[in-house]
């Protein structure tokens, strides 16, 4: 019965240090990954936002999501540093077709059709 006490305190104190320093190690790769952004990385933030990396700072990140679209966000915003292989995935839809491919513009009375069917 005495041992019963100091065998279940380490039974849970050995799991929870376990946890803590896998989470301190996790903090720490996403901590090194964010300070080695540089320029034309193709980047993700928490938000779920894709980006290339086109400015840096000290504290902020530049992102181009679009054409000549630029937004600055915190470097603690960048989630991942996507690969070439990930860019290029995202440029596609399921079918595997590219959707960066030219897109034809409908008419007006396509439009108007389109819009006023039932």
């Amino acid at each position: 019965m005495e041992l019963l006490f100091p065998l279940l305190l380490v039974a849970l104190l050995v799991p929870m240090f376990l946890g803590v320093r896998r989470q301190k190690r996790e903090a720490e790769k996403v901590s090194s990954m964010q300070d080695s952004l540089k320029i034309g990385d193709a980047v993700t933030t928490t938000s779920g936002l894709y980006g290339t990396v086109v400015d840096l700072d000290d504290e902020t990140v530049d992102l181009e999501i679009a054409e000549d679209v630029v937004t600055t966000w915190l470097r603690q915003a960048i989630r991942e540093v996507r690969t070439l292989d990930e860019a290029d995935e995202s440029s596609t839809d399921e079918t595997g077709t590219d959707q960066t491919s030219t897109t034809v513009e409908e008419s007006t009375e396509q439009t108007e059709t389109r819009l006023t069917k039932d």
